[in-house]
């Protein structure tokens, strides 16, 4: 797929142009994600009907207590008062300084943009204090507009990320270069085109991309953007990187070997020398805390809404099996200590024992985990309950009890943990997760532990609450349209 083309007379012009490329509005990068207006207008529509709904709601709920002060109830429009429109402006121009509309990664900043949303909400009780002190807006409206707010805005941004995600209408015919190891150049190629509406344009294995033909293939091309894995050194990938930019082209760098296991650190002048300082992302108190209630929270509602679900899929395994509902399995988390996992029942009653008998079709290279293909000790509901991660529910009870997170490092089995080397073990020193990136990445590609610690490492070097709802929004879309690691 790629080209042998000698570079355009345009390309090469715009490679001549002499500039310092550290001024970004001379290059001319390119992404119609980042730049889709339509997406644009959708997150605005969203953000107002968001607020519009918790206000409505807000008022409703404050019928029965103290009445809105008449000179709060003005300009009505639409059936919104000014003051809503004013909120709603406030709201929307906030987003707008902070790039919550057109960032490639900053409209997905969840946790920044609930910080925006309330910063509006004081402000407007500082700026009625020193303005209006005469007028008191009743706390029985304001509380449940504030957190209204929060709940319907940012609910909305995750139910068209999850639409945007599975149908990514702007990312359709966009040209693509990639450039990875000769044993993963097809898998990367195919994997992008299928899930991203990405136009592989051109390939190009790793040991070759340090040649002085590599650039010139990829801006002949026509190639917007440059997916690079498993690139020989660090000075490689920042020669390779340097060139696109002054070309125009986009790079995304897909973490591999020991890319995944470098921490992130901040670049300083310490005693007169150039160093990293390393920063460590692991929970601060007050954000283990935030994230252990949205656990609770979360759990919580999930057994109440998926009670009827739960019935169901308790009836179909009695029906399908004899045995028990659930399974229970002692799994490795934190710390290293051991716990009983739950999950609906997909495998013969003696799975257990029979698995000794199966390890020698042991899929797995370097046979620490242990996957087989078409296990016969899976009953017929079992597929299907696996294929839709319906069996991993129960796991809300671990949640709510205080034994899991919704999203961590998976907890793999005492067999598999018993076959670990030291350096596997860093991944028990959080909590573990119903799902995480292993799970989300196609844990059925996935063939060493090597490769599943370098992902947990990544995650936990990486953590942020905003991390974890992408986490969550990527796997409820998997387990919904059917595709990868679900």
């Amino acid at each position: 797929m790629s080209s042998d083309r000698k570079p355009t007379k345009k390309h090469t012009e715009q490679c001549a142009k002499k500039y310092d490329i550290r001024a970004g509005n001379q290059i001319k990068q390119w992404s119609m994600v980042e730049f889709n207006w339509l997406r644009s207008l959708f997150l605005i529509a969203s953000d107002t009907l968001g607020l519009g709904i918790a206000w409505q709601v807000s008022r409703r709920l404050n019928q029965g207590f103290s009445p809105l002060p008449p000179e709060l109830n003005w300009g009505e429009f639409a059936g919104f008062t000014g003051l809503f429109w004013a909120f709603a402006a406030a709201i929307v121009t906030g987003f707008a300084y902070h790039n919550f509309y057109r960032g490639e990664s900053q409209w997905r900043n969840y946790v920044k943009q609930t910080q925006v949303i309330s910063s509006i909400y004081m402000a407007s009780l500082v700026v009625s204090y020193f303005y209006s002190p005469g007028v008191d807006a009743p706390r029985s409206l304001f509380f449940p507009a504030w957190i209204g707010s929060i709940v319907m805005i940012i609910g909305l941004r995750l139910l068209l990320t999850l639409l945007f995600d599975q149908f990514p209408i702007a990312r359709i015919h966009t040209p693509v270069f990639i450039i990875a190891p000769s044993d993963r150049l097809s898998y990367l190629a195919k994997i992008v085109e299928k899930r991203t509406g990405y136009k592989v344009v051109g390939v190009l294995t790793s040991s070759l991309a340090n040649t002085s033909h590599a650039i010139q293939s990829i801006i002949s091309s026509g190639a917007k953007e440059v997916i690079a894995e498993g690139l020989p050194e660090t000075q490689l990938a920042s020669q390779l990187y340097w060139q696109l930019r002054n070309a125009g082209i986009g790079l995304r760098l897909v973490p591999s070997s020991l890319m995944l296991l470098h921490r992130r650190g901040t670049p300083e002048i310490f005693a007169s020398m150039p160093m990293i300082r390393i920063e460590s992302s692991l929970l601060a108190n007050w954000e283990y805390i935030f994230k252990r209630f949205l656990d609770l929270v979360a759990a919580f509602l999930g057994l109440i809404v998926l009670s009827p679900v739960f019935i169901g899929v308790a009836i179909a395994i009695k029906t399908s099996s004899k045995g028990s509902v659930f399974y229970t399995q002692d799994r490795i988390g934190l710390q290293g200590q051991s716990f009983r996992m739950w999950k609906f029942r997909s495998m013969f009653m003696d799975a257990d024992r029979r698995q000794s008998e199966l390890e020698h079709l042991n899929k797995s290279s370097d046979g620490v985990m242990f996957k087989i293909e078409q296990d016969p000790r899976i009953i017929p509901i079992g597929h299907f309950l696996r294929s839709t991660s319906l069996d991993e529910l129960p796991q809300l009870f671990n949640v709510l009890i205080g034994q899991m997170s919704l999203v961590g490092p998976r907890p793999l089995p005492v067999r598999d943990v018993a076959r670990f080397t030291n350096w596997h073990h860093t991944r028990h020193l959080v909590m573990p997760g119903i799902t995480g990136l292993w799970q989300i990445s196609g844990r059925s590609d996935l063939d060493t532990i090597d490769d599943v610690a370098k992902l947990d490492l990544f995650y936990i070097d990486r953590w942020s609450l905003n991390f974890d709802l992408e986490i969550l929004i990527e796997t409820l879309r998997l387990v919904l349209f059917g595709k990868g690691a679900y």
